[in-house]
């Protein structure tokens, strides 16, 4: 898993900033806006070559699982189709930017950044520990075609989520919907370091079967990354998962092949994850954001701070 990235990516690589590789500065630069707003660091895919662009994506296959790169991919496909019926604002495959900070190396920390809109991958590789928080994946349209099929963006996230709140009793429901309104993510870009209280329903209070869902809820982010290192996060999110809170906000059904309009949050001792449809566009069940953060490890500080 310890590679170097391909040499056709060699002009990428940024120096370090911080303390830290991504000490406050990937927090700056990562969004869900489109990247003639919020500028990026590095290249666009759209400026390389077809040997760049193939070593590009090849990387990200492998710091990536492959339904994380699937993911990645149908991410940017819904930019792309949005692109094509025509937005006055960069959006579309062409625009996704990709730059790396630090040199690739099996013994030193260095960072691979991702992304464009709906889409900020901070990848953080030091020798066996591989991090990808925080992270932001989205979707507008959330669903498409391509090729001649109906692609439909973040359907686990959605879907498994709705199989957890239909498995709680009315009792659980009762402590898991939240009593008011939530439109938007709490801790988005630019909210590194913000502490929020935690809501809704205690993983102490779920079944066996109950923390089986929201472990693969969960798992629709953690293990965007390789599974090499998706294991082992997986397995101390797991050890916390009594400790772990699943709040909900909105609707409590959705209509089949689509997704809902339902925020819901999973916050735990060093997981927070947020997925908010967006009202803009009229119809949030085609725009969603979601977010997925540690906040004992963001941008790998927890392996590459002094």
């Amino acid at each position: 898993m310890h590679r170097r990235a391909p040499p056709p990516l060699a002009g990428l690589v940024w120096g370090r900033r911080g303390g830290f590789i991504g000490e406050r500065y990937g927090d700056a630069v990562w969004s869900n806006f489109p990247v003639s707003d919020v500028l990026r660091p590095g290249l666009q895919m759209g400026q390389l070559n077809p040997i760049q662009h193939a070593a590009a994506l090849h990387l990200l296959q492998t710091v990536l699982s492959p339904r994380g790169y699937q993911k990645v991919l149908d991410i940017m496909g819904a930019d792309q189709a949005l692109s094509d019926e025509g937005t006055p604002f960069a959006s579309g495959r062409s625009v996704y930017t990709i730059a790396i900070f630090g040199e690739p190396d099996a013994a030193k920390p260095w960072m691979v950044q991702f992304g464009g809109h709906h889409l900020g991958l901070n990848i953080v590789i030091d020798g066996v520990h591989g991090v990808m928080t925080p992270t932001l994946t989205g979707a507008q349209p959330a669903v498409y075609r391509a090729d001649g099929k109906t692609v439909r963006v973040l359907a686990g996230e959605n879907d498994r989520a709705f199989a957890l709140l239909d498995a709680l009793d009315a009792t659980q429901r009762q402590q898991a919907i939240l009593p008011y309104k939530v439109e938007d993510l709490v801790q988005g870009p630019r909210h590194d370091g913000e502490t929020i209280i935690p809501e809704g329903i205690k993983g102490s209070a779920l079944t066996a079967t109950q923390k089986d869902l929201l472990m693969g809820i969960i798992g629709e982010w953690a293990g965007i990354i390789n599974d090499a290192y998706a294991a082992p996060r997986l397995k101390e999110i797991r050890e916390d998962l009594d400790s772990t809170w699943f709040a909900w906000s909105g609707p409590t059904t959705h209509a089949p092949g689509r997704n809902g309009s339902s925020y819901y949050r999973i916050q735990g001792p060093r997981l927070l994850i947020e997925f908010s449809p967006q009202g803009v566009g009229d119809d949030p069940t085609m725009h969603v954001h979601t977010v997925y953060r540690d906040p004992t490890n963001s941008y790998g500080s927890r392996y590459t701070r002094p």
